[in-house]
């Protein structure tokens, strides 16, 4: 099973407030502060809308200034999301294994994490002090200092998570003797860093540089190119052992983050010496810019308003009104809701929670078949990988370098295929055995209450689904781009909310640092993916596996199964964002070069690639023994419902989801019709 918080030992969520730490304060309040950034970007990505379309006057400075508080916003997280014990990793083994290893492993964790951070700011602090010496701008219209203050900001918080993870490790060593040496350690530093900084102020003559130096002479004599060649070895067997360390790293359960970068840190160490870690950094500080990754605090930020203010359960009430006397027909409107929510949040986790909270119960007191119901909740609920705004189409996008509205556009027809498969099904089993799904008019007999919606929360209810319209149809319109589309959709989710009189502060601060403990974790664990990806290509890895692909000698469709089946069983014990950057940098490539032997261009079969790819996440999302949406649906279902249970009723829904798959591998074009049409 994956979890994403409550290891015990790791992590300080269950201290109380008044046994803080200096740093513990910092990272909380610096949490809860910069969370209210979002709130801002979006004001001014909105704007930009406003003044391009409106008064004709595009803004020079939004889109510079969006980024730089979006930066913030994800660097400056890291020690929140740390202390909160947010950062995702694989527990599988950590969840096996007694009390006594399960602290060693932490504790390993911790220390890797702890020279990993420090190995990274060693070189990104230098940058950071560069970049603010020279004052380093854009050379843009605005001409902002933006490049110095991505670098500044990475530097930041990176010291922010590296003082906080010191901080945990002190909480997590029990003798004296270790706390002391913790705090020892932190002192060193401290001092190592404060010194750089020093240096950088007082001049090339002061005796703080030339301490910087002899710190830079002892790095160069520990260079691990004195005792090991690492050229020497072939391609392969440098893939192979990246890849052994990678996995043995991710199974012991430390944050995903902290394993691409040790990784991607320890390689380019071998292979350049001391100097490699400034390739690591540049990667780090690279992804920092990349103006599309804002799109995700957006869409996280208008499904998490959505949801707390009620407007799901105002969608599965309004869809009752409208059932009539079809049999199974709470179940089809429950796939109906699925897909309109999917369209909302993109995040897969929160609309199976929503719907095991709302849809479940209901459809249980209605008579409804229980395995029917329970298989159907966690196959709608995933629909959320594929209609768009889906997050993972985001991620992937940026690994494939591919656009992110085509992928959009891509993937509605085949998610509103599984939709209807699902809808289908229910409905031929509810033919055939009509005692599966009462009719609302037998519920309505049977409990002799009808469901009525009041005025506000079906206005809420009609503009909820006006704002979908309005997100996804000014993306496939060309009108805006997917940030500016999500900023859009963010803003007016404040206003649907407002309709249902459920906008207040109290809910825009739970969502805001709701989205900042998300996102942040999302960001710093692509960071540390992007810089492993970058070394892996550097090396020559990413090449050696294409040429791997390209000599098994089978035809441009077995290439793409055997690619299927290793999705297939990295799904069995890691999760989807490890995934997505792990896999699609090598397969993407791949793929590319098959194009004209499947007859499509680069950029379709990247699309199409897209597509299969999403779909069999979203199967791994389902399949026991790991599926995490099972594991979802189970914190919120009632308790007689067992996992189990959970997993014998998805087994015909994985079915169809496998349908679907293989139809979009021999069909492209339920795929790739929806974009060519569009662009034509």
């Amino acid at each position: 099973m994956i979890y994403t918080d409550n290891r015990s030992c790791m992590m300080s969520d269950n201290i109380t407030f008044n046994r803080y730490t200096a740093i513990d304060h910092l990272s909380h309040f610096s949490g809860l502060g910069i969370a209210m950034l979002y709130l801002v970007a979006a004001g001014a990505t909105l704007w930009e809308v406003i003044a391009r379309y409106v008064f004709h006057a595009p803004t020079q400075w939004a889109f510079e200034v969006v980024m730089v508080l979006c930066a913030a916003t994800w660097m400056l997280s890291s020690g929140y999301i740390t202390l909160k014990n947010r950062h995702i990793g694989i527990t599988v083994i950590h969840g096996m294994v007694s009390e006594r290893a399960r602290w060693w492993l932490d504790l390993f964790a911790l220390c890797t994490g702890i020279v990993a951070l420090f190995l990274l700011l060693s070189d990104a602090s230098i940058r950071a002090y560069t970049a603010l010496s020279h004052v380093e701008r854009t050379g843009s219209a605005f001409n902002s200092p933006m490049p110095m203050l991505l670098k500044l900001l990475l530097a930041l918080g990176g010291f922010l998570y590296l003082a906080q993870l010191i901080v945990n490790l002190y909480r997590h060593v029990r003798s004296t003797f270790a706390q002391r040496s913790t705090q020892l350690l932190g002192l060193l530093v401290a001092f190592y860093f404060i010194n750089g900084v020093l240096a950088f102020i007082s001049g090339p003559d002061s005796w703080f540089v030339h301490l910087s130096e002899l710190t830079s002479q002892l790095a160069n004599s520990l260079d691990p190119r004195q005792w090991i060649d690492i050229r020497s070895y072939g391609l392969g067997s440098v893939s192979l052992i990246m890849v052994l360390v990678l996995v043995a790293l991710m199974m012991t359960g430390m944050p995903l983050g902290i394993v691409t970068l040790v990784v991607s840190v320890l390689m380019a160490v071998a292979f350049f010496g001391p100097r490699g870690l400034y390739l690591v950094s540049s990667n780090a500080a690279g992804l920092l810019d990349h103006y599309t990754l804002v799109a995700i605090p957006f869409f996280v930020l208008m499904a998490s308003i959505l949801e707390k203010a009620g407007i799901a359960e105002d969608l599965f009430d309004a869809m009752s009104v409208f059932a009539g006397n079809l049999r199974g027909g709470v179940a089809v409107q429950t796939v109906v809701v699925a897909v309109i929510l999917a369209a909302m949040s993109g995040v897969m986790g929160g609309e199976i929670v929503m719907l095991g909270l709302v849809a479940l119960p209901q459809m249980l007191r209605l008579g409804y078949d229980r395995k029917m119901t329970i298989g159907l909740i966690c196959a709608a609920g995933a629909l959320a990988t594929l209609i768009p705004p889906s997050i993972i189409m985001i991620v992937y996008g940026l690994s494939a370098e591919v656009g992110i509205g085509d992928l959009f556009m891509a993937g509605a027809i085949p998610g509103i295929m599984l939709a209807i498969f699902y809808a289908l099904y229910i409905l031929i089993r509810a033919h055939l055995n009509p005692s599966l799904a009462p009719t609302a008019a037998e519920v309505e007999a049977q409990t002799g209450q009808s469901r009525q919606l009041s005025r506000h929360r079906l206005h809420a209810v009609l503009l909820s689904i006006a704002l979908i319209g309005c997100v996804m149809g000014s993306i496939y319109a060309g009108i805006a781009s997917i940030t500016e589309a999500a900023a859009i959709g963010a803003v007016g989710a404040m206003v649907v909310a407002a309709v249902r009189h459920q906008f207040h502060w109290p809910l825009l601060q739970i969502t805001l640092v709701g989205t900042m403990a998300t996102v942040g974790t999302i960001i710093w664990l692509v960071l540390g993916a992007v810089s492993f990806v970058g070394i892996f290509n550097l090396v020559g890895g990413a090449e050696f596996m294409r040429s791997l692909f390209m000599n098994l000698g089978l035809p441009p469709l077995g290439i793409i199964l055997v690619m299927m089946l290793i999705l297939v069983v990295l799904g069995t014990f890691m999760e989807w964002i490890a995934i997505v950057l792990i896999t699609v940098p090598v397969f993407a490539p791949v793929v590319t070069s098959l194009a004209p032997e499947l007859g499509l261009t680069p950029d379709e079969a990247k699309i199409w690639f897209g597509i299969l790819f999403v779909l069999n996440i979203q199967i791994y999302f389902l399949s026991p023994p790991f599926g995490p949406a099972c594991f979802w649906l189970k914190s919120v279902a009632p308790k007689d419902v067992s996992l189990q249970e959970i997993f014998v009723s998805v087994l015909p829904f994985i079915g169809l989801q496998a349908i679907g798959l293989v139809l979009v591998l021999l069909i492209p074009d339920i795929a790739l019709w929806l974009p060519h049409w569009l662009s034509s």
